[in-house]
């Protein structure tokens, strides 16, 4: 006897959508506070110090050239159930190398990385494509939204303070 394929049929779209989802920013941010999480007690505030609601403070620049430009070095914005915020939170703190503002597109998830604040044991990593006035190409940079970490900028850019 054949089990129904109406749960996983209407499961995997919604997962692949809800994974698959680009979205594009200039860099100004919008997201949910942290006093958001108030009444959640299951859901952290950013660990990290704020610029404002929607701006990390970062801690420099990065002296490993592998920091955010590799699936094994990926930038840890950790967050349980404010990930995506945090991705912006970051992402929104960097400028490019003189200063220049960024715009960034997420491209995507990728690379099942061992995470014990991931689903079943692993966490899937987020890739953001970055681009400012006077770049030749586009750049790649991988964030973990699951695990916290000490935020810095890659090296290349700068920051916000």
């Amino acid at each position: 006897m054949r089990k129904p394929l109406f749960p996983l049929l209407l499961i995997v779209p919604l997962f692949i959508l809800s994974c698959s989802s680009a979205k594009k920013s200039t860099g100004s941010g919008s997201g949910t506070s942290p006093a958001d999480n108030d009444g959640n007690p299951t859901l952290k505030k950013p660990s990290a110090k704020m610029l404002d609601e929607n701006t990390f403070q970062l801690e420099g620049i990065s002296d490993d050239p592998t920091y955010a430009y590799d699936q094994k070095n990926a930038v840890k914005v950790g967050g349980v159930g404010s990930g995506p915020t945090n991705e912006r939170r970051y992402l929104n703190a960097l400028l490019g190398p003189n200063g220049e503002s960024i715009t960034y597109t997420r491209r995507g998830s990728c690379c099942q990385i061992p995470s014990k604040n991931g689903l079943m044991g692993y966490a899937v990593l987020d890739i953001y494509e970055i681009k400012y006035a006077g770049l030749d190409k586009p750049i790649e940079i991988y964030i973990n939204m699951y695990d916290p970490g000490i935020l810095k900028a890659p090296k290349g850019f700068t920051y916000k303070k």
